[in-house]
């Protein structure tokens, strides 16, 4: 091996500005660095992980109950999906055809993500995602910008850059997450599975695999039989009605008749009231197979909008003074019905059908409208972005399902067709006992009456029209059943 040039520690640009456009100095870019193969190989890694968490915030989202966990699940699948994307076509860069991104890299590598995608419980799931998963997945993306050289790959520590910054704020989270959901009791419970992970992860090498690793079948726990997607979607505490289909938000929207003020609560409620968007796209992706990764990332885009659009509405009723968690009825009879009786094709042709009623006078620009006349500041931001986002929303229609359905007539008379087939029965859940269609409204506007020092408007407080007649769309179920 040549000395290194003693000029490396004297040479420097013109002028005294900054080497090598900021990037590093020249003893640094002088290092010979990571072989586009051993680049490679770690880029496949961090893949793999990415992807395989994806697929396991989408798969356990539906059926978790805790609210929070919904929300952040989505969040985090959308960032997975991102720099899922961001690795492939980084390697598509890298003399790498064909790429390989599809089969798994290492087979205790991918038995550690079968075991936490099987994971029992709740606890058992953030455990094995943020404290073992997320962690592995931060140190292999720090060893990466360490070990490659910053110019002769700027590309690659790019890409890694970006993602380092969103895995550490997703283990962020998941290291508080821990800390309030994991019991020192249910803890030492899990400490044999807990064992089996980190050993997978030793047997694998390490995440990125650079460490060695061994060889010989790795071991199963929880994941010896394949888990099942479980596309019935739950709720916490928080949620104690959620067959009530009590109070139809749309009715009372477009009533010229109602002032506009108390508007913008039904605003929040629809909302808010989106948590069961995720719930059933989730389903979608989850059944899903063979689909290119451009769908899994556009689809999951749009789920985590649907979440941050609950959450607007979550906002909405806290500014506003309105505990939701006392007054307001959020249901989950839209997504368990599609969930539970219609195909995964089936669920997309009816949300692209209920997005392109989005698009009239009664849509999207109405609701901003809405919101803008009532003065309310908070309500005319949130529909401002709902609006935008639905449009974004649209055009992954366009290019996931009217494609596929070869013309968008028959994609918009399909999606009528499976909306018109999902039985969202509000006489049968009464007599099943799981509610009574309570019309919450009296008691949420005159809640916020008292906190805005209003008198109740008789008409408002007077409300009572819910769902048993007409849809969301307005469309009447005895026409439409």
């Amino acid at each position: 091996m040549r000395p290194a040039s003693s000029l490396l520690d004297t040479y420097s640009p013109a002028a005294g500005l900054p080497p090598l456009a900021g990037i590093t100095d020249f003893a640094n870019a002088a290092r010979r660095g990571l072989s586009v193969e051993e680049c490679v190989n770690r880029h496949k890694r961090h893949h793999w992980a990415l992807r395989r968490l994806h697929e396991i915030f989408i798969n356990r989202l539906t059926a978790e109950p805790l609210y929070e966990l919904k929300m952040v699940f989505s969040l985090h699948a959308h960032l997975c999906a991102e720099h899922v994307a961001a690795l492939r076509e980084r390697v598509a860069e890298m003399r790498e055809p064909p790429l390989g991104l599809d089969a798994a890299p290492s087979a205790a590598l991918d038995v550690f993500f079968d075991e936490v995608l099987a994971a029992p419980d709740t606890a058992a799931l953030v455990l094995g995602v943020y404290e073992l998963a997320l962690p592995a997945l931060v140190a292999g993306l720090r060893r990466y910008q360490l070990d490659t050289n910053r110019l002769v790959d700027n590309p690659s520590w790019r890409v890694n850059r970006f993602a380092l910054i969103e895995v550490e704020e997703m283990a962020s989270y998941g290291e508080a997450a821990v800390k309030a959901l994991v019991t020192t009791e249910r803890r030492a419970e899990l400490q044999g599975w807990l064992a089996l992970l980190r050993g997978l992860l030793v047997q694998a090498g390490s995440l990125d695999g650079v460490d060695g690793g061994g060889g010989g079948v790795p071991e199963r726990m929880f994941s010896g039989k394949a888990p099942v997607y479980d596309g019935t979607p739950r709720r916490d505490e928080r949620f104690p009605d959620p067959y009530n289909m009590g109070v139809h938000a749309e009715v009372f929207l477009y009533d010229e008749a109602m002032p506009t003020l108390p508007k913008t609560l039904m605003l929040y409620y629809k909302r808010l009231r989106e948590i069961d968007v995720p719930e059933m796209m989730a389903s979608i992706l989850a059944e899903s197979a063979g689909k290119p990764w451009d769908y899994r990332r556009d689809m999951t885009r749009q789920l985590w909008d649907e979440a941050r659009h609950a959450m607007m509405g979550e906002v909405g009723f806290v500014q506003a003074g309105v505990d939701w968690r006392r007054f307001v009825r959020v249901n989950f009879t839209w997504s368990l019905a599609l969930n539970t009786q219609l195909k995964p094709l089936e669920r997309h042709a009816v949300l692209y059908y209920i997005e392109q009623g989005l698009m009239p006078k009664t849509g999207k620009r109405y609701e901003w409208e809405t919101a803008i006349a009532s003065g309310e500041s908070y309500a005319a931001t949130i529909q401002d972005f709902d609006w935008a986002d639905e449009v974004l929303h649209a055009r992954i229609g366009r290019d996931w399902y009217v494609k596929a359905m070869g013309d968008p007539k028959r994609a918009i008379d399909y999606g009528d067709e499976c909306w018109s087939r999902v039985l969202i029965d509000w006489r049968s859940y009464i007599t099943a006992g799981h509610t009574r269609h309570e019309n919450w409204w009296p008691a949420t506007y005159g809640e916020w009456c008292r906190v805005q020092g209003a008198e109740p408007d008789a008409k408002v407080l007077a409300y009572d029209t819910s769902y048993e007649a007409s849809r969301a769309d307005l469309k009447d179920l005895s026409a439409s059943a």
